[in-house]
């Protein structure tokens, strides 16, 4: 049986992902899904960039804003629902476009990584998060080093959700995360994908694009929209999304708005640098450059009619 064709649109964020999906989706008739982890949330769409209605040209978007701010949601359990997705929209016969920034979310469908399902125990998360609040991050890589180096060499001490999570699943499974990933990967993808990165090759213009969108932000609302989830925030779900926490020294009366608006800035700039980290790391990335690329629309149409010729002659 043919595998399911599938477009990938990656890179760091404001990069021009969301409106060379769409023209893709126009020209060749498909549908996007969304694989950013923030704009899986609703009531945080101006932080997080999601399309609204008028820039998605009527084309059908999927895992767009369907979760409340509050929801806790794994990458296990975005696989489980983009790929029902791919698969429905395959089915109809529209070409599955698979847009975002989240790589984790971005490799797992790529590598069709299993997950073990495990009921989530709440007391030893509660238990894990009273302890990072009293360790600090430093200290639980020390902990995790003991029994998962190649985990806690890679983390960052500021990286609490993971780091929770290396515990979480060592405790319940005797297993470490590491030895999860290496046996994760086994089964083939149901799924034949072109790969297609945007960014730009000139660091400083991406950066430059970043603050400006920063300025459009709050012209929109942005502060507004963080004040919201800051009177009901309990650090869980999209709460903790970059476009809202920066905000939240401002509403406590420890920072300036202009200086909560540069904090903003530089986190979402050391954002898009881990981004590129992590995409960098996939040859099967094909990378296309809006500063020196003449018509980057024109080269992505042709990699994707490249594409969907294969095996058909």
């Amino acid at each position: 049986m043919s595998k399911i064709k599938a477009i990938f649109i990656v890179g760091p964020t404001a990069s021009g992902k969301t409106a060379l999906s769409i023209n893709l989706a126009k020209k060749f008739g498909g549908e996007i899904i969304c694989a950013d982890s923030m704009q899986i949330y609703s009531g945080i769409h101006i932080a997080s960039a999601a399309p609204d209605e008028s820039e998605k040209c009527g084309i059908p978007h999927h895992l767009f804003e369907f979760l409340s701010t509050d929801e806790q949601f794994s990458v296990a359990q975005y696989v489980i629902k983009a790929r029902e997705c791919i698969k429905e929209i395959s089915q109809k016969g529209k070409l599955p476009i698979i847009v975002g920034g989240t790589g984790l979310y971005i490799s797992s469908l790529l590598d069709n990584t299993q997950f073990e399902e495990n009921e989530t125990d709440f007391t030893l998360r509660d238990e894990l998060e009273n302890e990072f609040d009293r360790l600090g991050g430093e200290e639980m890589l020390k902990r995790l080093s003991c029994f998962d180096i190649e985990t806690a060499n890679r983390l960052h001490p500021n990286n609490r959700r993971r780091i929770i999570r290396a515990f979480e699943v060592y405790k319940q499974t005797g297993k470490t995360i590491t030895e999860h990933n290496e046996n994760s990967h086994l089964l083939e993808s149901d799924f034949n994908s072109l790969v297609i990165g945007v960014t730009y090759s000139d660091r400083e213009k991406l950066y430059e694009r970043i603050n400006k969108r920063v300025d459009i932000m709050l012209e929109n609302g942005l502060a507004m929209e963080a004040e919201t989830t800051y009177s009901k925030s309990n650090n869980k779900g999209a709460f903790q999304a970059i476009g809202h926490k920066e905000f939240y020294k401002y509403f406590s009366g420890e920072c300036s708005l202009q200086e909560a608006t540069e904090v903003l800035k530089q986190q979402t700039r050391r954002y898009a640098k881990r981004q590129l980290t992590w995409f960098r790391r996939d040859d099967r990335i094909n990378w296309l450059y809006p500063d020196c690329d003449n018509n980057v629309d024109l080269k992505a149409e042709n990699l994707v009619l490249e594409f969907l010729k294969e095996e058909k002659g």
